[in-house]
């Protein structure tokens, strides 16, 4: 396993609960059982917090620990347009991504296309929770 990936999902601070949420959303793959929750607080739409649960793997647990600390801040258009590149990542296309985006793309990898629903979790339960 990569080490880089523990790293990653070692940055928890934002696995906790949102009381005040205005959208939610829980996700299961149905592949291997990971199971996501996500709040998040959005206002003009932009969203200014995100709280995650999971019971899941490594991999999923590197995803959204990363997905919550570049996502604060963030337009609802730009997170649409991230989670669209997010699934092409692991494709044979050439992907442009946006420079606040960079770091998925260390995890988004072809060395991790069997972990590629794992990872994507995160991404899926968003787009569920913002109705794209």
């Amino acid at each position: 396993m990569d080490l880089r990936i523990l790293e990653i999902a070692s940055h928890t601070e934002n696995h906790k609960v949102l009381e005040n949420y205005t959208h939610k959303s829980k996700h299961k793959n149905p592949l291997c059982g990971d199971e996501m929750e996500i709040s998040l607080v959005i206002k003009d739409e932009i969203v200014k917090d995100m709280a995650y649960q999971c019971k899941s793997c490594v991999y999923c647990q590197a995803s959204v620990s990363l997905l919550s600390r570049k996502i604060k801040e963030k337009k609802i258009e730009e997170i649409k347009a991230f989670i669209v590149t997010g699934e092409q990542l692991f494709d044979d296309v050439k992907v442009t991504i946006e420079k606040n985006w960079k770091d998925f793309i260390e995890i988004f990898d072809k060395k991790n296309i069997s972990r590629k629903e794992c990872l994507l979790l995160p991404l899926r339960t968003i787009a569920k929770a913002l109705k794209i």
